[in-house]
């Protein structure tokens, strides 16, 4: 998300960066590019218009801080305003209530509500502790409620049955009474979606509303229809009090103006990012990272946060105890670190967070192809025990059985066990701690450098 706005950003404030003093004229230019990037994002127009003139007011004429230059603080400014146009802050969910909370899901058909319902409702019992219960009250879209039960199933939480032959009404008021007879601490109910805003969805979803009073009605929107989707939020928020947004399908949209609209046009905060199918490709929004992602100065919080939550403590204090006893790095070894970049969201998931990278030429970023840690993996799965821990092992014959094994080839075997080598070789330095040495095996095996070869 963001792509082709963070590149266009980027390239544009340079311009500005080495400026001794920010005047009308001297960010004019800066000023109209900003204004052409938003509008390629698809950002809405009245948020462009407003956006452009309040980063004007405070750019011109302002008191630059110490600390800066005036270029810096015209792009400290840019991402003020970002923030400012997607919220201040995080704002989580205001679950603080007489038990059990309902989260009513709204939005249009396609958008990804029953899936957004799956990864809320994991996301409520894994990081809060939750007792969730989901529920569908959609009895028009054929399997609706079968996809809401075995998504319910792949995350843990439970599922109140439901069929196409009962009201809306009928089934909602029932899940509500059977969350409160077995104690659940959130309810979270899936409703209808339409082809387009009607009155009679609206009304539907009106005595919906008023029969459960949810603490939190989400309206869940599609990235990829761009400022359409700020608009049709607009609607939705006319006719029922939302309290947030879930955008989803950011992974495949690389403008990124729906994020930057929403706010602004409904006065709603977006609450959640749908960055992914699995069903843990949920995040909270945070508009200051978002800001700083924008500008290509990376995430680095969620990087952290990601690591926390996807990496395996007890293979990460395995490893480190190997280490210790001066053992041998082996390809079981590799393997798991392969696996738990997989977790991350794969090396392009983690290089988007890390500041610098949106500079990446594109034909490096081509190179770095999760498909090929996938297919080291295979590999390495169709090795056998003894194999993993000593690859010396592996020569002709054995090359021949693993590739075909992993429906590979044997010079992709190969490159494979090169690599291996050059990591061995890194582990070995960290061991006898030589950073210097280290940081210069690992730039060999970043883009260009042989990690991942040209295709």
């Amino acid at each position: 998300m963001f792509e082709n706005l963070t590149e266009r950003l980027s390239r544009t404030l340079k311009n500005v960066s080495g400026r001794g003093r920010l005047t009308d004229d001297n960010i004019k230019d800066t000023l109209r590019e900003v204004r052409m990037a938003l509008l390629e994002a698809d950002v809405a127009l009245p948020v462009v218009r407003e956006f452009v003139k309040r980063v004007k007011e405070r750019a011109v004429g302002t008191e630059v801080s110490k600390s800066l230059t005036p270029g810096q603080e015209f792009i400290k400014i840019v991402q003020s305003e970002l923030e400012s146009v997607m919220g201040e802050g995080n704002e989580a969910l205001d679950l603080s209530c007489q038990p059990p909370a309902v989260i009513l899901m709204a939005g249009l058909q396609g958008a990804g509500k029953t899936t957004s319902v799956g990864k809320l409702g994991k996301l409520l019992k894994e990081r809060d502790k939750k007792k969730v219960l989901v529920v569908s009250a959609d009895v028009y879209r054929p399997a609706a409620i079968k996809q809401l039960e075995t998504l319910a199933t792949d995350v843990g939480v439970d599922f109140f049955p439901s069929s196409v032959e009962q009201k809306p009404l009928t089934i909602v008021k029932a899940a509500l009474e059977h969350g409160k007879t077995k104690f659940y601490d959130v309810v979270i109910v899936d409703t209808a979606g339409r082809l387009h805003v009607d009155e009679e969805m609206m009304g539907e979803i009106k005595d919906i509303h008023q029969a459960l009073n949810p603490v939190e009605t989400l309206f869940v929107v599609d990235a990829m229809t761009g400022q359409d989707a700020a608009n049709t939020a607009k609607a939705f928020n006319d006719a029922l009090p939302l309290t947030g947004v879930i955008l989803t399908k950011v992974d495949g949209d690389a403008r990124g103006g729906a994020a930057l609209s929403v706010r602004h046009i409904t006065g709603k905060p977006i609450k959640f990012l749908g960055v992914g199918e699995k069903t843990d490709a949920l995040e909270p929004f945070h508009p200051d990272r978002v800001a700083s992602r924008i500008l290509g100065m990376g995430d680095v919080l969620s990087l952290i946060e990601d690591l926390e939550r996807n990496v395996d403590k007890k293979e990460a204090e395995k490893l480190a105890k190997k280490f210790k006893d001066k053992k041998g790095f082996d390809l079981e070894d590799f393997c798991s670190q392969l696996q738990q970049m997989k977790n991350m969201g794969g090396m392009m998931g983690m290089l988007d967070k890390l500041p610098g990278m949106s500079q990446l030429p594109g034909d490096m970023k081509d190179k770095v192809d999760d498909k090929i840690f996938m297919q080291m993996e295979a590999i390495i799965n169709s090795m056998t025990k003894g194999e993993r821990a000593r690859p010396e092992l592996i020569k002709g014959s054995r090359k021949k059985r693993i590739a075909a094994g992993s429906g590979t080839q044997v010079q992709d075997v190969n490159r494979l066990l090169k690599q291996f080598t050059q990591m061995q070789k890194m582990m070995k330095k960290m061991q006898k701690g030589g950073m210097k040495n280290m940081m210069r095996q690992i730039k060999g095996m970043m883009p260009g450098g042989g990690m991942f070869p040209g295709r």
